[in-house]
């Protein structure tokens, strides 16, 4: 299955470190992030779930659940979060799927037969409050991922759905954003009374004051 933007994230129940997961219900009224990891027990990934968990603080401050998966056993996925909390230094408290039965991996298009039909890839899946799927991002086995890119797309996201902005190149929370090209110079001098940079008629620079600061900045 192809998962593409705007679509609504397939719903399902799968059993995980922490019970099972209705994810509809377990998403709630905030954001969410799936991430799948080719297997238990192997370097690349031990290294992510504690990327992740040391990420704790953020993903809270940004009101985002997130949850892992592959398709290894649940018994395993406890066995190696012990594995994670003495290499890593961080204690896994988010739960991960065990979807043995490829159940999940199969609805999100996790698995690339031409890659290893055993496994899944390392999948990204940023789902907003409204459960549509807003990110995808997949990277190979052997490359471990950037969460805090993960995060400066999801800050993105949260601020461009309150304000009438898009944001550049390699924008970072706090720096100058672009005005919505379909916002005319008239609304936005009541938007942005404060001004802005005009490079372009197209490409009009804005420093936000500091009520439309994203959750990452404090």
């Amino acid at each position: 299955m192809t998962i593409q933007l705007g679509q609504t994230a397939p719903d399902f129940v799968q059993d995980s470190t922490q019970g099972p997961i209705h994810f509809h219900s377990w998403l709630g009224s905030g954001w969410g992030i799936l991430f799948s990891h080719p297997k238990d027990f192997t370097p690349v990934c031990t290294t992510e779930l504690g990327a992740v968990a040391r990420l704790a603080p953020e993903w809270a401050r940004r009101n985002t659940k997130v949850l892992g998966l592959s398709v290894d056993e649940l018994k395993d996925h406890t066995a190696w979060e012990a594995d994670i909390a003495e290499t890593q230094g961080s204690t896994v408290d988010f739960p991960i799927l065990a979807d043995a039965d490829k159940k999940v991996a199969t609805l999100y298009g996790m698995i690339h037969p031409e890659a290893d039909p055993k496994v899944t890839v390392r999948s990204v899946f940023i789902i907003d409050p409204n459960k549509k799927i807003r990110l995808t991002l997949t990277y190979p086995p052997s490359a471990g991922r950037n969460f805090d890119e993960i995060l400066r797309v999801l800050d993105s996201l949260q601020l461009t759905d309150s304000q009438k902005v898009t944001t550049p190149a390699d924008w970072r929370a706090g720096e100058e954003v672009i005005i919505a090209p379909s916002v005319s110079d008239d609304e936005a001098r009541k938007l942005f009374p404060q001004g802005w940079k005009a490079l372009k008629p197209y490409l009009r620079l804005v420093k936000l004051s500091a009520d439309h600061k994203t959750p990452s900045v404090p």
